[in-house]
């Protein structure tokens, strides 16, 4: 039996919840499921300057565009779109390592994945031991160095997590400087986890002990201290209990190395809120896993939405409660879809009706409207294995690339004058299957890169199979034809460029010129 097939027949028996209630979870205070769909979780982020968003009507008694007409219009791309919040995440490595092939450097092995046509996004899957090994400093790994240097020179972007435990390695995920001060809680064995260990005994760490919080404290601090707001930096996942970070110990049912539920929702609000303090510029990523080990994982899935950070899950075939979450959060909530693919052999297809589980996998992600989908040859990570499966199927592969995330583009483009004065209204769509995962800021310049006007959409805005529109008046005198439109993200603070995902022609610094093509 797998992990998820179980966790599905015992989630009742463990108590186990998706999310927190409707006040802002207090440590230690179990709290209910319930429908994501409309749900309070207070309100999004903070925006600057936000945009007149209408209504418009045209004629009196209220007049507020009088005479509008549409000017220009839009169509969608057909391409991929890279932009800042969403992509095909390419794992560059996992618990097992980093991807290698034999008789091949480990430098060229990293860079055919980060150069693959498919590629939007790195993923760095890791373990503590991995970026430290002495009090006081970090000292990275080998595949951490590469990794990074190579994203600089083509222009990618990293999310990463940090283990804090994994079920693989020897003989814990945390520093050797740790092992004879921080308490082992014996667990067991299991033949359902951990490839290739028959009869290893599973040992979690005791979370709580004084030495191993000060510890994560002062990792997290000195890692936050050079990657908080890094322009490479993408993501950074959230610390969670048990295997692989993942918020659960499965399949050892009712145990954790805490004396009671109310300990272990204390420690790990405590290490959410240090994380959050030190990643104040760049998202945290929260498991959606269901508290199947009584660990208080609710209550960090309700201060991840509240702190207006992002989630995830680690397979698609999943728990309800976990599709609920996914599937119905506030559209300004990135969701990121991390699920094993085949390899492209035989065996690893396992077709149903003619479809590959590959393909059905990406069909289930396009469901859930993720903003990221992990490319990903679990413990057999290499750029040969991920082409020989799309070489193979390339259909669902492209599909999702051409469609994951948001793809927003100025579709109406509406001029007026009033009192004098000239004005644009722009009908922004999303031609994605994810909402925008912050705000998204439009800028209104001239040929001489003065902005005549700006300001923000509400957060998420605009939806998938929506139209937002929102309000531009501009100087006395300033013909329209000829204008540039920009658009930006704007996620805890810091401002990415976006590239409009529309058929017509942009200009190479991202403007779309406004002109009369109707």
């Amino acid at each position: 039996m797998n992990r998820r097939d179980f966790m599905q027949k015992s989630m009742l028996a463990a108590g186990a919840v998706s999310v927190a209630g409707a006040n802002v979870a207090k440590a230690g205070n179990f709290v209910p499921a319930h429908n994501w769909d409309d749900y309070n979780f207070g309100s999004g982020p903070t925006i600057t300057h936000r945009l007149n968003q209408g209504p418009f009507p045209t004629y009196k008694p209220e007049e507020v565009v009088p005479g509008s007409y549409v000017i220009m219009a839009t169509t969608p791309s057909r391409v991929k779109v890279q932009n800042y919040g969403m992509g095909m995440a390419t794992y560059l490595c996992d618990e097992a390592g980093p991807a290698r092939r034999a008789n091949e450097s480990l430098v060229r092995s990293l860079e055919k994945l980060i150069t693959l046509p498919l590629t939007d996004v790195l993923y760095i899957r890791l373990d503590w031991r991995d970026i430290q090994s002495k009090p006081g400093k970090l000292d990275f790994c080998d595949h951490w160095k590469i990794a990074f240097d190579l994203a600089q020179q083509y222009n990618k972007r990293i999310a990463f997590r940090v283990q804090l435990m994994s079920p693989v390695i020897k003989p814990q995920s945390m520093p050797d400087f740790l092992l004879d001060k921080v308490p082992l809680y014996k667990l067991g064995t299991t033949n359902e986890i951990g490839r290739n260990l028959p009869g290893k005994i599973h040992y979690a760490p005791q979370y709580n002990h004084p030495a191993f919080m000060d510890a994560l404290k002062e990792m997290d601090g000195l890692l936050a201290d050079t990657y908080n707001g890094h322009a490479q930096v993408e993501s950074v996942d959230t610390y969670m209990y048990g295997f692989w970070g993942e918020g659960h110990t499965w399949p050892f049912e009712n145990q954790n190395p805490f004396p009671d539920y109310t300990t272990a929702s204390d420690t790990f609000n405590s290490i959410f809120d240090m994380q959050a303090a030190n990643w104040s510029k760049t998202p945290l990523v929260t498991n959606t896993q269901p508290d199947y080990s009584r660990v208080g994982n609710a209550e960090l899935i309700d201060k991840t939405i509240r702190s207006h950070n992002w989630l995830r899950t680690d397979t698609i075939f999943i728990e309800n409660m976990q599709i609920e979450s996914l599937s119905n959060r506030p559209p300004w909530i990135a969701g990121f879809v991390e699920n094993g693919l085949s390899d492209g052999s035989p065996d690893s297809l396992k077709l149903s009706e003619g479809v590959p589980r590959t393909d059905n996998i990406i069909a289930h992600a396009k469901d859930v409207g993720t903003h990221y989908f992990s490319l990903w040859n679990w413990h057999n990570i290499q750029a040969e294995r991920l082409m020989n499966y799309y070489e193979q199927y390339p259909d669902a592969i492209d599909d999702l690339s051409k469609n994951i995330g948001y793809r927003v583009r100025p579709s109406w483009v509406w001029a007026f004058e009033k009192d004098g004065y000239p004005g644009l209204v722009l009908g922004l769509v999303n031609d994605g299957i994810a909402a925008v995962p912050g705000a998204l800021r439009i800028a209104i310049r001239d040929s001489q890169g003065q902005i005549l006007a700006e300001g923000s959409l509400d957060p998420g805005y605009p939806l998938p199979g929506k139209v937002r529109q929102a309000m531009f008046t501009l100087p006395q005198g300033v013909l329209l034809e000829g204008l540039r439109m920009y658009a930006e993200i704007e996620v805890k603070g810091l401002r990415h460029k976006v590239k409009w995902a529309c058929h017509q022609k942009t200009e190479i610094d991202g403007a779309l010129v406004v002109r009369n093509n109707i």
